[in-house]
């Protein structure tokens, strides 16, 4: 019922925690108060021995009590609210502070559709939990023994009796956070699966409309809702029945509170005065307990959601290398490394290559080769691999990531474009770049003069480029990438989706890079005409390289990289489309 690790990471929101429970507190005391007098004004009234005075003094009083109740009912709300903002802003912050440190391979340990249901409903779960559970909580066991404390010296008998039936409550509670427990598993399971499978079908809309493939897509989905329909009315099922029968024990208790009043009065042991004060607050000894009950039910989920968040939190974190990279001609080798996904069958093995700085060094093969999984190894997308890659002859993993990716400037086939504008996203790669250089590099890659009579810098891009056709996202990332002028460019398949003139453009820009400004250059490329120029060239097949040179040392030998390169330059001639 109570996530300890949880309130010691907030420890600093927990006084607000302890301010709600202190005005709830002081309530009930004006409740009190206000019980005391409204008594003696009834009583007074009723055997006609109230003065008018006292009258007056006695309303006076209570109004003043409702006030003081209504007062600390704001203050209460107002910590309330202090304490739940500040769990979450803390929450936000720890998981942001793992994403960090787990790096940009995050996604190698969790799916971005769960951190995202983390940071959004997830952390709203904690807002009951830590707003008002926790408070109720404590005020719900402070509550009947104040009580008890005050009427006992009234009359003990009814006052025992009252706060012996309190404790039922919770029993109900316990045995409903046994069922619970079982229950939240299967619908926190179902309910992350479901925010997976919505994402993933929602960012491939376009794919699945071209191979009409949304009929089975929504299916699934349509599955999965209704496995969490399901789910969720048995969740809504349990808080209603259990919500009933804490309502029953409430009013009971508060019924037998008022039988042993009557009694005790009738018997002549208690005074009139004494039996309405026990009237009006027999209930006050059952509403915090009941109210704690119909928190719980929220107060479950934000604790279910929390053991979410540890979970990612604990997650292990990969050595952080602290190693600083200085700025200029940076060489890159691997020797005898390998990688895998799943840490059984190798993505990539026994890969040995040099890259001296201010030289291009091309990778091909076939889809699935393992050409991408390279670049993201020197990316630091990836980590735990086995052997040794070094950057200017510092081993990788040295390095700090936050260094490595001020060196490394990685333009791919899904470089993303931000909402914003053009300046927005050309920005990204300094924020201080003058519009001449913005503009500058837009022209190198022939991306100006479409742009500058329909916005310029300040035509508006819609999320992911939306707006744009694939060629002109395309460019506009590697016009963002010139700008970053890092000494190591990652190329992976940059040049797809574009025109050839513009293609042709870019690879002239790529080029210039290497040899006019000294940059270490990786391009991967499925299209060989693009790498004959290349000062070393590596051919991958099943995550090996099983051939490794220049273009005029590979193709007289007529093995793999001959063979790919003859075929495609057949079939460009057979389209008209050979240079």
């Amino acid at each position: 019922m109570i996530n300890f690790r949880l309130i010691k990471m907030a420890q600093d929101s927990l006084r607000y925690v302890l301010f709600a429970v202190l005005w709830q507190w002081l309530g009930l005391l004006a409740q009190i108060g206000f019980a005391v007098y409204v008594s003696t004004i009834i009583a007074g009234v009723y055997q006609h021995d109230i003065t008018n005075k006292g009258l007056i003094l006695s309303l006076f009083i209570a109004v003043v009590c409702i006030i003081l109740r209504l007062v600390f009912d704001r203050l209460y709300v107002m910590a309330s609210f202090k304490a739940s903002v500040d769990i979450k802003r803390i929450m936000r912050n720890k998981i942001y502070n793992k994403l960090l440190a787990l790096g940009s391979s995050y996604r190698s340990y969790t799916s971005s559709a769960s951190i995202t249901q983390m940071m959004g409903e997830g952390v709203e779960q904690l807002e009951v939990y830590f707003g008002k559970y926790l408070s109720q909580f404590a005020y719900a066991i402070i509550a009947p023994i104040t009580l008890f404390i005050f009427l006992s010296g009234k009359n003990h008998k009814v006052a025992m009796g009252l706060l012996i039936t309190v404790p039922l409550i919770p029993v109900v509670i316990m045995i409903v956070m046994v069922v619970a427990k079982r229950v939240l598993d299967k619908y926190f399971k179902i309910y992350y699966k479901l925010g997976d499978t919505f994402l993933e079908k929602l960012s491939g809309m376009t794919t699945l409309k071209i191979y009409q493939a949304d009929g089975f897509a929504a299916k699934e989905m349509e599955n999965e809702s209704e496995q969490f329909r399901n789910v969720t009315m048995k969740v809504l099922s349990m808080q209603l029945n259990s919500t009933l029968v804490m309502d029953i024990i409430a009013y009971g208790g508060t019924a037998i509170g008022f039988i042993l009043t009557i009694s005790q009065m009738t018997a002549g042991r208690m005074t009139l005065v004494d039996a309405i004060m026990f009237l009006i607050l027999s209930a006050e000894f059952f509403l915090p307990m009941r109210l704690l009950g119909s928190y719980f039910h929220i107060g479950m989920n934000g604790m279910k959601a929390a053991d979410k968040m540890f979970d990612f939190l604990d997650l292990g974190e990969p050595r952080q290398g602290v190693t600083v990279l200085q700025k200029g001609p940076m060489s890159i080798n691997f020797t005898n490394v390998s990688y895998s996904y799943d840490h059984n069958n190798p993505t990539v093995s026994e890969l040995y290559f040099n890259v001296p700085a201010g030289k291009i060094l091309a990778i091909v093969g076939m889809s699935g080769s393992g050409k991408s999984t390279i670049a993201k190894l020197i990316g630091m997308q990836v980590k735990g691999y086995n052997g040794s890659i070094k950057i200017n002859g510092t081993e990788l993993s040295l390095i700090s990531e936050e260094s490595l990716l001020e060196m490394v400037t990685t333009v791919s086939l899904d470089s993303y474009i931000f909402p914003g504008t053009v300046r927005d996203n050309l920005l990204l790669a300094g924020d201080k770049l003058e519009d001449k250089k913005l503009i500058s590099a837009l022209t190198i890659v022939n991306l100006w003069e479409e742009f500058k009579d329909i916005g310029g810098l300040d035509l508006v891009i819609n999320e992911g480029g939306s707006n744009l056709s694939g060629g002109q996202r395309q460019r506009l990332a590697f016009a963002r990438a010139l700008l970053k002028n890092s000494p190591i460019y990652i190329f992976d398949e940059a040049t797809s989706n574009i025109d050839m003139e513009s293609e042709a453009i870019m690879m002239a820009v790529i080029k210039k890079l290497s040899k006019d400004k000294g940059k270490t250059i990786i391009l991967i490329s499925h299209r060989l005409a693009n790498v004959v120029d290349c000062n070393d060239i590596i051919l991958l097949a099943d995550g090996k390289i099983i051939e490794h040179g220049t273009h005029r040392e590979l193709l007289p030998r007529n093995h793999g990289y001959a063979k790919l390169f003859k075929a495609q330059r057949a079939l460009e001639e057979y389209k008209g489309v050979s240079r």
